[in-house]
């Protein structure tokens, strides 16, 4: 067993143990603190697929995020309102139950990822972060512009929406769903590591020439991870917010999609587990700096100038003591 998976599961072990220890110690607040990392670590994951092996560099993902989070957040707005969604030509009605949610968010935001990656993957380096920045910034300003579901001030949602068999107002039971997704995401990521796709997406973004010379398309290639990705990252946020039952604007805002980055930087960019080190980092340091200080970005960002000057592929690297290789 190599040092960075004896890294992973001991990552894994931690989200595990630590909900069921504040259970037994009845500190929901920490569950709902690993509930937000947990999510927070998904949409990462997701992001993951398109910038860890694919090389594309989004400052727009959170463009899928928001569009997970107004998916459920319409969806439940018109179920406690009692109107419908749509009336003509086809009665739509809005729900509560969360698998048709993610179904809706994941769809939606897929849709979305094919028609920027469309635009944005024309393009390259610095031309590719500004397009996805720019379809962030049309989605934020235009959900702020949307009075039907609240425009600046979002939408409040009354209850959590409900899963088959389980209560998910519980904290603990709602962590165990978010967490069953996140290692559903990792265990798909990781094939996706060692499939031929991924084997293919990972030469297109060292060397795209020879990839064309075998007879593949760079830009197929990675089209279909931004689809995946984004359709990922757009679960995510259907989670966040119901997590927080309540959806706003900022869900599209671009420091979101920098934290996403942030995120698999500090864990470790291409690493299995980055994004989830990424994000528990963020969120423990929010919890802990930010009861201390209004200003613990600060100390947050000596850490992550700290990693990225002397920490060779991210914690996860540094704790292996070995860089990343695909096999």
């Amino acid at each position: 067993m190599s040092r960075e998976t004896l890294v992973n599961l001991t990552m894994l072990a931690g989200l595990v143990l630590v909900p069921l220890w504040a259970l037994w110690a009845d500190e929901p607040f920490t569950i709902t603190l690993a509930t937000r990392a947990v999510i927070l670590a998904l949409a990462a994951a997701g992001l993951n697929i398109a910038l860890g092996i694919g090389g594309l560099v989004s400052l727009g993902h959170a463009v899928f995020f928001g569009i997970g989070g107004y998916a459920m957040g319409v969806l439940a707005y018109h179920a406690q309102t009692y109107t419908p969604l749509m009336e003509a030509p086809v009665l739509i009605e809005g729900t509560k139950s969360m698998p048709v949610i993610w179904l809706v968010a994941l769809v939606a935001s897929a849709l979305a990822a094919f028609v920027i990656g469309l635009l944005s993957l024309r393009t390259s380096g610095v031309y590719f972060i500004m397009i996805t920045l720019a379809f962030g910034q049309m989605l934020f300003f235009f959900t702020i512009s949307w009075a039907r579901y609240g425009g600046e001030d979002g939408i409040s949602i009354y209850l959590r929406n409900g899963f088959p068999g389980l209560n998910t107002l519980v904290p603990i039971q709602f962590y165990a769903l978010c967490l069953t997704l996140l290692v559903l995401t990792l265990a798909l990521t990781a094939a996706l590591m060692r499939s031929p796709f991924g084997l293919a997406l990972n030469a297109a973004r060292q060397v795209p020439e020879r990839v064309r010379a075998v007879g593949l398309d760079p830009f197929r290639l990675r089209l279909a991870a931004f689809t995946l990705s984004g359709a990922i990252t757009g679960l995510a946020g259907a989670l966040f917010a119901d997590l927080n039952r309540f959806v706003s604007p900022s869900m599209f805002s671009w420091q979101l999609s920098g934290e996403f980055i942030v995120f698999i930087i500090i864990g470790g960019t291409a690493r299995l587990f980055g994004p989830v080190v990424g994000a528990v980092l963020f969120v423990a340091l929010e919890h802990w700096l930010g009861g201390i200080s209004a200003y613990w970005h600060i100390w947050f960002g000596l850490l992550l100038l700290g990693i990225v000057l002397f920490g060779k592929g991210g914690v996860i690297g540094m704790i292996a003591g070995r860089a990343r290789t695909h096999d």
